[in-house]
């Protein structure tokens, strides 16, 4: 008995730090993905993995897992003897990723209505009504905090924790696309299209609608459709890549 009780004492010890490693390297990779998505690191900024923990507060170790994981979702680039590099925005392929998102959600968004159990349901229509109640007034920062709760309810409520991975980069890549286009582009700051789809998001799910969902989906791929022919259209190239030269007298 005394033996068991040292054997559970020691796992239970050993769980611990490696329990609390887990949790800092999620706290560093949430800081740096609010800092992509937000453009404070902007696409195309040079830095290293040091200067990534004094603008995080997190320690050298959960910064490094973060970064790999970011360089593995394209995000960030490893330049061999020259640090890291924030990845360029390419809007020809996140154009071209939207294809490939828009049928991942359609098969997440079709097993979120049919799996989603009652707590999931209520958390949908919880957000719903706050989106509606704040429909005018929020602004992208909010709104972004909110979106990434609503992905990961939805991933949540699908049942499915491959699915989370897989969508992970696609979320973040996306976020900081209409983080652009309402915040960084001339007479785009208007929400309520971006919040409107989002709220038929939430009812169809949360209403188990599957048909209705998906379509609600796809509503929303087609919106940021729009958003990329704005932004093709006119947008300075240095918020894709601040390392550009400006143009003169620009």
């Amino acid at each position: 008995m005394a033996r068991r009780k040292a054997s559970l004492k020691a796992v239970t010890e050993d769980d611990a730090p490696r329990q609390n490693r887990v949790n800092l390297f999620e706290l560093a990779y949430q800081r740096i993905e609010d800092l992509l998505v937000n453009c404070e690191l902007k696409p195309g900024r040079l830095l290293t993995v040091l200067d990534l923990q004094s603008i995080t507060g997190c320690g050298r170790t959960p910064v490094h897992s973060a970064v790999n994981l970011l360089a593995a979702d394209t995000l960030i680039l490893i330049r061999p003897r020259h640090g890291l590099q924030i990845a360029p925005i390419d809007l020809a392929r996140e154009r071209l990723l939207l294809g490939l998102r828009r049928d991942m959600e359609r098969f997440v968004i079709r097993l979120a209505a049919e799996r989603a159990s009652l707590s999931h349901r209520n958390q949908m229509l919880h957000i719903e009504r706050l989106l509606r109640e704040r429909r005018s007034t929020l602004s992208i920062d909010e709104f972004n905090k909110l979106d990434r709760r609503i992905d990961a309810l939805i991933l949540a409520a699908s049942g499915e924790p491959f699915l989370t991975h897989t969508m992970r980069p696609l979320h973040t890549i996306y976020r900081r696309i209409g983080f652009i286009y309402h915040r960084l582009l001339a007479d785009h700051a208007d929400l309520t299209g971006t919040i409107d789809r989002h709220v038929a998001i939430l009812n169809t799910v949360a209403n188990r609608h599957a048909e209705r969902a998906v379509t609600a989906s796809d509503a929303l791929i087609d919106f940021m459709g729009q958003m990329f022919e704005d932004m093709e259209a006119g947008i300075d190239p240095r918020l894709l890549d601040c390392s550009i030269e400006p143009l003169p007298g620009a």
